[in-house]
This record gives structure tokens, sequence and C-alpha cells, in this order.
């Protein structure tokens, strides 16, 4: 029977030919590279999979408990013990999948900070006054304006193509979580910043529509550093990153009238549910201005 340490990169090719995200290949990756090394006594070999049981991954929860790790975390970890046994029950290396009887932790339901339009608009005037003399300005902005305008994931951005966009109609094709593709308009002021952008764009034999200073696909991970910078400087504020934009994205259309179920849609998520969560973080807003501005409050 295989050991824990050579089935868990099966595990990842098994991923890939799902057209599962890089950001889960990284991290379910790392949660079971993570399990196997705390399985593996130091000098000894990784143990058989068909070894581990539920005391094992108690015994593992356990320690990440102890390592202050979030509830979120864990649950994450938990899913991916979840799907890497159900993948071994394929293979016919086990019979059952003792992960699914451990319960996941229970998260705390956080709202998503929110950026008002104020906020969004004056960090977005402040990329394009080009105040702190970046080496590609209109590219930064193109990115910051398809991440408000649009509601992009920073995965689905980095991952833009050149025949991804229709200039002509002015909609983009986005490639989501599970590959699933899905058409999203582009804003008038987001076209215009991408449009400026791409009369920039070096030639190169890549079709990203994003390029890095080589010439090569500029990476989630680039972008949230600029993300993180302009907001840093120009905002005051480092908390914000890439997915902030997609929130107000959601917020402010909702907060303006739009229909959620187009809103899902727009967004990408296959649950009405995910996309219902906005909905409490408008009602939190509108209760701020109740308590600041109603008299009786």
């Amino acid at each position: 029977m295989p050991d824990l340490a050579e089935t868990v990169p099966r595990f990842r090719e098994e991923l890939e030919r799902r057209n599962c995200s890089p950001h889960t290949l990284r991290s379910y990756s790392s949660d079971l590279a993570e399990f196997a090394t705390y399985l593996t006594p130091p000098g000894e070999k990784s143990p058989d999979v068909g070894t581990i049981d539920l005391l094992a991954i108690r015994e593992w929860l356990a320690h990440q408990h102890d390592r202050q790790l979030s509830a979120v975390s864990m649950r994450r970890k938990l899913a991916a013990l979840r799907m890497f046994f159900q993948y071994l029950i394929r293979q016919g290396l086990v019979a059952t999948n003792p992960a699914r009887l451990v319960r996941l932790p229970k998260a705390p339901k956080l709202l998503p900070p929110v950026m008002s339009a104020e906020e969004a608009g004056q960090l977005i005037d402040g990329v394009a006054a080009d105040t702190l003399a970046r080496p590609y300005p209109k590219r930064d902005l193109a990115i910051i304006e398809m991440l408000y305008g649009c509601g992009l994931r920073i995965s689905e951005l980095a991952g833009l193509d050149l025949e991804d966009l229709d200039r002509s109609e002015r909609w983009v094709r986005v490639r989501g979580k599970g590959r699933k593709e899905r058409q999203v308009p582009i804003t008038g002021k987001a076209f215009t910043a991408l449009e400026a952008y791409l009369g920039d764009r070096p030639v190169s034999k890549i079709s990203a529509v994003f390029l890095n200073h080589r010439g090569a696909r500029l990476t989630d991970r680039g972008m949230r550093g600029m993300v993180k910078l302009y907001a840093t400087h120009l905002a005051g504020d480092s908390s914000i990153h890439p997915h902030s934009f997609r929130h107000a994205f959601a917020t402010h259309l909702l907060s303006d009238g739009a229909d959620l179920r187009a809103i899902q849609e727009l967004l990408g998520h296959a649950r009405l549910s995910t996309t219902q969560k906005y909905t409490q973080v408008s009602l939190t807003e509108l209760m701020k201005v109740y308590d600041n501005a109603h008299p009786k409050a």
C-alpha cells in the first residue's frame, strides 16, 4: 500500500486534471504536506494511507488548535483531508473516509469590511494621478479599475488573455472557480483605462493581458503587492486588498438597487446564499446611517 508522502503528489495531479484553481492547488497541497510531516516521525517512513484513522486526524487538528489557528483555516485543512480521502476511496486504497467523521469547527460569521463609493473613488483617482511615480501607471490603473468595475477575483484578472476581451462589445470572458466561464461587462471607466494600457502594452509572445517588467504574465501575487502599495500610500490603509474591490462592487450595486440574482451572475457565485451576505453588509451600513442621523436612535 502506498504511503502518505507519495500519494499527496498524485492527489495534486488529480486536482489539476479537475481544473481546480491555483489557490486551491496551493492551499490543499500545503495542508496535506503539513499533515504528512506531522504524522511522520523524524528519520522514519511516512505512514501508509490505510493506517490513518480518525484518532490521527483529531490529534493533528488539536495540534492546529494549539497553534491558535483560526476556525476558517482549520475548516479548509479538514476540507482538504476530506477530498483527499475521497480520492483514496476512488482509487481503491481505503474503504472509508475518516475525515468525514470529524465535525467542522464553527466559523464566525464575519461581514467583510467594505469601502464606501467615495473611498473607492478617491483611491482610484489617486492611482490615476500617478503621484507615486510607478513604472507602469496605465497598467496599474487598468487593474484597479477592472477589480472595482467588474468585480473580478484577483486570480481571474491575472488569468485573463487577450482573446478573452471583446473590445467591440465591452465584455470580458472570465474563468472562475472550477474553470467555470462567465461573461462580465466592462464599465466605461474600466474600459477607458484598459484601452489606454493596451495601447502601451509591450509586444509579447504570450497572450496574457497584464504583463510584468520581464514581459511575462503578471501573477496574482504581483497584483496583490501593487494594490497594497497604493492602498498604504494613497489611502493610508494597508488592510485594503484586491478582494476589497470585489466586496465594494457587489455592495454598491446592491445599494443602488441591482437584482441579487444579477449580482450573483456577475460575481460567478455558484450559490445565491454566498451573494446574500452582501445584503447583510448593506443593512449594517444602513443601520450606521440611522444611528448617526436619526434623533431617536
